[in-house]
């Protein structure tokens, strides 16, 4: 099985200058727990924001998240893998580097999230 099979192509990407106010409030409203922090330029990388990064963030700032962006938080570049990988690599590379979610990325281009919860989803359907 091939990461493009499992991953979510309905990515909610957000703007490096927005308020981290403003990512909770999208979070919340689009119902995620990660954003994709769009490029600035064609040559940029894209970047990752998650609950977690936003917690460690007001943790760190004692709760005065008032002046803090998109970009202070965010984790950038994002690591990335291609949709023709098959998913145990996928799942490897998480194991390894601790963490939840991988940008599908083809050609430079987003083509969108494949996470944990998908991997492990798709492995239950299996059994």
């Amino acid at each position: 099985m091939l990461v493009k099979d499992v991953m979510n192509k309905d990515v909610v990407k957000i703007s490096p200058l927005m308020s981290l106010k403003e990512a909770i409030k999208l979070m919340k409203e689009k119902d995620v727990k990660a954003l994709v922090v769009d490029r600035s330029s064609e040559n940029d990388a894209y970047g990752i924001i998650t609950y977690t990064s936003i917690l460690k963030a007001i943790y760190f700032e004692e709760g005065d998240i008032d002046l803090l962006n998109v970009y202070d938080v965010a984790v950038k570049p994002a690591l990335s893998v291609s949709g023709e990988l098959d998913i145990k690599y996928a799942a490897k590379m998480m194991v390894n580097f601790n963490i939840k979610r991988l940008l599908v990325i083809d050609n430079n281009q987003l083509q969108g999230i494949v996470s944990m919860t998908d991997i492990i989803e798709q492995l239950a359907e299996q059994i």
